[in-house]
């Protein structure tokens, strides 16, 4: 997984169209359920290029930006996105040490890689601060159903349907809001399907060398069952919450 999020840091963010749209509804949507638009200290994890990144610095003033990402190469990009004002960690949420007191705790189109969500959850609560927000996308289990129809087994770990995340958090988090919405991306052809896929690190088929007749037959199977006005399309099942912890 490293090497694949590795191997896509200078693709990505160009090409990452649904995970940009995800990342902009988030903090739209932070910013609907009434969060402060000056914000003290604030630690994004899994920021990636920095894509939710730039969508909380567009919408709050953040005084303390701590970003976190599992690809230490990442550092360089995100310091120039924002002008070096935020301090980076690499490595696993799960196992780093996280800062005290934080106003704000948001990650996008991160959180299903996680295997333990319930135990980072309780992790990242212990974190906040009494009042505190927390700002999370993920995928639901209907994420790629194209490709699992198809018998990709290229899965993550962590997919939670919206009616789930309720029971995800731990005691004195106030779930306030959670959506479950699909984002259909539409491609020409099986190769510029799966080279979206190679570019933005999601699937680890699409690393997978096929020959011409593997490949001819993959994309008349998908066009068999799928193809709608002779474009091959791809669902994103993005879901996306906002909780607080209790005062």
């Amino acid at each position: 997984m490293q090497r694949s999020f590795r191997r896509g840091l200078e693709t990505y963010h160009r090409h990452a169209v649904a995970q940009a749209r995800i990342a902009q509804d988030l903090a739209a949507m932070l910013a609907g359920a009434g969060a402060p638009r000056k914000l003290e200290a604030v630690l994004e994890f899994g920021c990636g290029t920095g894509l939710l990144t730039e969508a909380l610095l567009g919408r709050f003033g953040i005084a303390g930006l701590t970003l976190n990402d599992l690809v230490a190469e990442a550092a360089p990009g995100l310091q120039a996105r924002t002008a070096g004002q935020a301090r980076f960690l690499a490595g696993p949420i799960e196992q780093l040490p996280l800062p005290d007191g934080l106003d704000l705790i948001a990650s996008a189109s991160t959180v299903q890689w996680v295997e333990d969500i319930q135990a980072l959850m309780a992790r990242l609560a212990a974190s906040l601060r009494p009042g505190g927000w927390l700002a999370l996308s993920g995928f639901g289990r209907g994420h790629f159903p194209e490709l699992a129809a198809l018998g990709s087994g290229a899965a993550a770990p962590g997919y939670a349907d919206a009616a789930e995340w309720a029971g995800l958090l731990p005691p004195g988090m106030e779930l306030l809001e959670v959506v479950q919405q699909p984002i259909v991306l539409t491609f020409g052809s099986a190769m510029e399907l799966l080279r979206h896929l190679r570019r933005t690190g999601v699937n680890g088929q699409a690393r997978a060398r096929r020959s011409r007749a593997s490949l001819q037959a993959f994309e008349e199977c998908y066009r068999a069952r799928f193809g709608q006005q002779g474009r091959l399309p791809l669902t994103y099942d993005a879901v996306r919450l906002i909780a607080r912890k209790r005062s």
